[in-house]
């Protein structure tokens, strides 16, 4: 492999179809496509600034680098790439790529970011202003992942999410084959229109939670007090520990709650409306 050392370039195309190379304490400057149709590339102690880095690269792995706000949109149409230990200011990172790693990163502007991707796994990480995060994502470990930023998950599938921390409102929306443990996940709406949701040792927060669900699992889960009118129109099967502020016209299935503050079966019913609610320590 070709060694390229404390260098600097910028403008257009720069290092465009460079294959089989080392990058150490190089930078690239405003300008597009630095390292565009690309291969085997290993990045250590690096700077970007430009937009569209590596588009079209096919293996790559970044340490302990930089990527700044003006290198937004730097990673597409690529696959088997790695970002560890890196500090990521740009949006909308990762679209259209499979095969993707991400460890002891943090990304500060995560907006829109890995939209369209397939097998991704991050680990030790944190993504903040991440609205739109992951659209349509296809499998998917997530673990140890802190997470700021609404609509997160949105259509994804075959997705695993461990110990983590999640701020979103409406996130898992229409999501499918999503599984989630040991975590907390705060925010309104979480989970509309979603199928097989798994929920495992969860403490969930924000109002009208999990509705429109179906096939939703909840295993020894809690719920914060503004956690309301829950499970509307929902097939669920769930073991809920602690109090729930509120469920409201569930579908089908069967819930067992400790408390529950009140359950609403209004006119709005839709059929079968057979799930049984089973309050351990009526109140």
């Amino acid at each position: 492999m070709q060694t390229i050392k404390d260098q600097e370039f910028g403008g257009e195309r720069p290092l465009y179809t460079l294959h089989d190379a080392e990058l150490e304490n190089v930078t690239i400057h405003p300008g597009e496509s630095g390292i565009k149709e690309s291969g085997n590339i290993v990045a250590t102690r690096c700077t970007f600034n430009g937009k569209y880095v590596f588009w079209e690269c096919n293996g790559f792995r970044v340490t302990d680098s930089l990527f700044q706000a003006g290198a937004r949109s730097s990673l597409w149409y690529s696959r088997n790439g790695e970002i560890l230990r890196c500090r990521v200011e740009a949006p909308k990172m990762f679209r259209r790529m499979s095969g993707i790693i991400i460890k002891d990163s943090i990304f500060t502007d995560a907006q829109e970011t890995m939209w369209d991707c397939a097998n991704v796994q991050l680990e030790n990480s944190e993504m903040h202003a991440a609205d739109y995060l992951a659209m349509h994502l296809d499998g998917g470990r997530f673990s140890n992942f802190h997470l700021e930023g609404n609509y997160a998950f949105q259509y994804a599938k075959r997705v695993e999410i461990r110990n983590s921390l999640l701020n979103s409102k409406d996130s898992l929306w229409e999501s499918e084959d999503v599984t989630v443990y040991d975590s907390e996940i705060n925010g309104e709406y979480l989970g509309w229109y979603s199928k097989n949701l798994h929920l495992v040792r969860c403490h969930i927060t924000g109002e009208q939670p999990l509705c429109y669900c179906e096939g939703l699992v909840m295993e020894d889960c809690t719920m914060g007090d503004d956690a309301n009118l829950a499970f509307e129109y929902s097939t669920i099967h769930a073991s809920l520990r602690g109090r729930v502020h509120s469920i409201k016209n569930p579908t089908a299935g069967q819930i067992d709650v400790d408390e529950v503050g009140e359950i609403i079966w209004d006119a709005n019913q839709k059929a079968p409306a057979d799930c049984k609610i089973n309050v351990r320590h009526a109140v």
